[in-house]
């Protein structure tokens, strides 16, 4: 195994069978910080992509076909081990890929990573399969037991906005289970994806089983990869409409899929709430990460006793969200990842204008007098005056935007909060046990907070509803995805 590095530290190159390797053209990434250039990233070609899948191909019919779960898991902790090695440099390429603050990076998004590659090392060496003893028609006995098996080649696709957080979300099951991928990160977050590369060779990660191309959707590697035909399962996180391409593309193989997709989620404050805790909750849920996560809420519903109050101290600590370098402690804020989102969540804030609403605090772009004026931010933005039907409340944004509305009956705030085509989370803050529990009956997501968000198990099922995603992810759940059941009848009579 070599796991060279890259040529130099601005230059990104596929990882094909254990190797670096270069590609056709190359394409720059800019900081969303100050619109810079920082990486250039060598784009896959159709050929590259076809490499990578054969040399997964190869990596299943050698030594890390024939590991057991015991072994594999081993494996998964050596790569979590190198993780927290290398934690000052992921921690680096993920602030230059993002633009997010360090302390983020440093408490949520590197050691979440690692964590995730010692959970799944747990969840497949302990997990249980079902055995039945079965009385045959001669009045014999037989046995049934079920075996996991990899499924194969898997390609992993993830977004822009946790990259490698999403990215180990994926890969460590899928190496739990046996599989080898391909992986192929956002076009906007190249960084932190290679220098996993570098970590699965310097763990010892059998060559060919950790892949990676990077490149775009349509007519590059996004597209090349989903459709060629050596590709078992694909796995995605991302916006709906290209889970759809994908879903399309998967079709003619018969693939396997899951799919984490958009959200246009909600909140609900009833009137016994804490509203301290709710305020600073809600705060987290709609603008960590720049407003740029699946699960932050885009639209707060309060009981009407205390929706003036709620409204008033959200829109005010909004507003004094920190602004700052992404190396400063204290910052708060993020950029967007790129100027085209920027564009897109400014056209949000118009449209919201446009439709009626009162914009509380925000709204448009802070001025910093230094070389921040040339990256992608805008304001922390409050909304309030737009009824369900507008598009403000019907449209994923992703950015920092939130609006909030009054409702009277709890009946009334779930019509509200499933008024959308989407159900991927929601959160309820209430101090009353019943309401908590009928909320998480009533409310068409897949996950359900109750006084806290984005506190996660995860042995737990984690996936969303309608148009927000298919299948699940966490524990047994991702293993049942990354695996085959072969049940096995033994005849003992």
């Amino acid at each position: 195994m070599t796991g060279r590095a890259p040529a130099g530290p601005s230059r990104l190159r596929n990882f094909v069978g254990g190797e670096f390797v270069d590609g056709g053209s190359t394409f720059t990434k800019v900081s969303p910080v100050t619109g810079e250039p920082v990486f250039e990233v060598v784009e896959a070609t159709r050929s590259t992509v076809d490499d990578t899948v054969a040399a997964a191909r190869a990596a299943l019919r050698g030594p890390w076909g024939r590991m057991g779960e015991r072994e594999r898991a081993e494996v998964l902790r050596r790569v979590a081990d190198e993780l927290e090695r290398r934690f000052d440099d992921l921690v680096t390429a993920e602030v230059a890929d993002t633009g997010k603050s360090i302390a983020q990076a440093r408490t949520l998004d590197i050691p979440r990573g690692a964590a995730n590659f010692r959970a799944f090392a747990e969840i497949v060496a302990t997990a249980p399969t079902e055995s039945f003893t079965t009385v045959t028609p001669t009045g014999g006995r037989a046995l049934n037991y079920a075996v996991r098996k990899p499924v194969g080649v898997v390609a992993v696709i993830v977004p822009w906005n946790l990259p490698l957080l999403l990215l180990t979300w994926k890969v460590a099951p899928a190496l739990a289970c046996g599989n080898a991928v391909v992986v192929k990160p956002s076009e906007e977050t190249p960084a932190s994806a290679t220098l996993l590369a570098e970590v699965m060779a310097a763990a010892g990660v059998p060559d060919g089983v950790f892949n990676l191309v990077h490149g775009f959707g349509p007519d590059s590697a996004g597209e090349f990869l989903t459709r060629h035909p050596g590709v078992d399962a694909i796995t995605f996180t991302g916006e709906s409409a290209t889970g759809g391409a994908i879903m399309r593309a998967a079709a003619d193989g018969v693939k396997a899929v899951s799919f984490e997709l958009g959200g246009k989620n909600a909140g609900l404050v009833f009137a016994d709430a804490d509203l301290d805790a709710a305020v600073a909750g809600s705060m987290r849920s709609s603008f960590t990460n720049g407003g740029q996560v699946c699960l932050c809420t885009e639209r707060i519903y309060v009981q009407r006793q205390v929706f003036d109050e709620f409204t008033a101290r959200l829109a005010k600590r909004a507003g004094e969200l920190a602004y700052g370098w992404p190396t400063d402690e204290a910052t708060a804020t993020m950029p967007l990842i790129s100027p085209q989102h920027r564009a897109k969540v400014l056209g949000a804030y118009e449209l919201a204008r446009a439709e009626g609403a009162e914009v509380l605090t925000g709204g448009g772009t802070p001025t910093f007098g230094d070389a921040r004026d040339g990256g992608s931010y805008v304001q922390p933005t409050v909304l309030t005056g737009l009824g369900p039907d507008a598009r403000t409340n019907r449209e994923e944004i992703f950015g920092p935007v939130v609006h909030v509305a009054p409702f009277d009956t709890e009946d009334e705030a779930y019509a509200l909060a499933n008024g959308t085509e989407y159900g991927l989370a929601a959160t309820v803050w209430t101090r009353d046990v019943g309401v908590a529990h009928r909320a998480g009956v009533r409310l068409d997501a897949g996950i359900v907070w109750v006084n806290t968000w984005f506190l996660r198990d995860l042995r737990t099922p984690f996936g969303g509803v309608k148009a927000s995603g298919i299948g699940r992810e966490g524990g047994v759940h991702s293993l049942n995805f990354y695996s085959e059941l072969t049940n096995v009848c033994v005849d003992l009579s």
